[in-house]
């Protein structure tokens, strides 16, 4: 299978994309094909609502996003990965979202895993996030979502190589059948 991580940390080697890291070394180990993309080393643009994508199917913008979607569309499986800002998603996150649009009916049938880190300790701090993520997954047909990885009360650079779940991300990785 095809793997595609989506890194939406602006901090490299951030606790949600260590996570990526951890996830994609064990899919590798099982013989997969891996490719993470940090979203914070593109130039992507928000969208700005002016629906030509509905009516030719691509974005008028020419930016990063455009080999990005190419990658996602190639996958079989995608990782969903952001640090909890505010209850919320991180900005890099929610604009890779806003700009699927344009193909976002062809995303359909795939695999979707989940990985949120955030400060505070309980996985309720995660919860308007991964209600956000999920709300993107409605919207594509056919959409599954094999699993969420939690790294909550990881505040600082480095705190989820200690926490339970670096290893479940690996092991969830390697699992991948």
């Amino acid at each position: 299978m095809k793997i595609a991580a989506i890194s939406a940390t602006p901090r490299l080697h951030g606790n949600s994309d260590l996570l990526c890291d951890q996830f994609l070394k064990g899919a590798a180990e099982s013989g997969h094909s891996v490719e993470k993309i940090r979203l914070a080393e593109s130039v992507i643009s928000p969208c700005d609502a002016c629906s030509s994508c509905q009516s030719g199917g691509l974005c008028v913008k020419e930016d990063d996003m455009r080999g990005i979607l190419e990658k996602v569309m190639e996958a079989d499986v995608i990782v969903l990965a952001t640090p909890v800002y505010f209850y919320s998603m991180s900005a890099q996150m929610k604009i890779f979202i806003d700009r699927c649009l344009p193909r976002h009916r062809e995303l359909k049938g795939k695999g979707f895993y989940f990985f949120v880190t955030a400060a505070a300790p309980q996985h309720g701090a995660a919860e308007e996030t991964i209600a956000g993520l999920r709300g993107f997954l409605r919207c594509l047909p056919g959409a599954q979502e094999k699993g969420i990885v939690y790294g909550t009360g990881a505040w600082d650079k480095g705190d989820i190589l200690r926490h339970p779940a670096y290893e479940t991300a690996y092991e969830m990785g390697k699992a991948l059948s």
